[in-house]
């Protein structure tokens, strides 16, 4: 990735979208330099920068894109933009409702969010809709469960 690169995708993206109010980035020689930090400047954005050896800020979003490239991406190999915004749209539903997550105690996502159970921090219903309450989710894998995340990982990749 090339400064030049990074600044017509961010001026292409101010231009379609606006100028964000704050834009955080690591210290990426393309993200520190002039051209880069002055289109940022000239919109009014404030630029927030992760500190310098903080590899692990990024981590969850790291190990996610990973696993999207070797589950979906590399798998597939589409051919177009379109094909690809369709292939992750579907990916992201099957990551989040079907792919149970051995972190998660091989539970979905979904399950996880709308429980407030397995997955650290209690998530507030900011929408008011009903939650399923913790004794509704097994809060333990099973055999069966461990089985059935492994089947479904390969029935996804291999397309089925």
């Amino acid at each position: 990735m090339d400064t030049g690169f990074c600044v017509d995708c961010l001026e292409q993206a101010i231009q379609d979208y606006g100028a964000p109010e704050i834009f955080n980035t690591d210290q990426g020689s393309q993200f520190t330099s002039n051209s880069f930090t002055g289109v940022l400047i000239r919109n009014g954005t404030t630029i927030s920068m992760d500190g310098r050896g903080r590899a692990l800020d990024n981590i969850f979003v790291e190990r996610l894109w990973r696993t999207v490239k070797y589950e979906d991406v590399y798998l597939k190999k589409y051919e177009s933009v379109q094909d690809l915004l369709m292939g992750l749209t579907h990916y992201f539903v099957f990551y989040n409702d079907e792919r149970r997550h051995q972190s998660l105690d091989y539970q979905t996502p979904d399950v996880v969010y709308r429980t407030a159970v397995g997955g650290g921090a209690k998530i507030v219903d900011k929408f008011g809709g009903a939650l399923e309450t913790s004794s509704s989710v097994a809060l333990g894998p099973t055999e069966d469960d461990v089985s059935s995340a492994k089947e479904l990982g390969q029935r996804h990749a291999a397309g089925v």
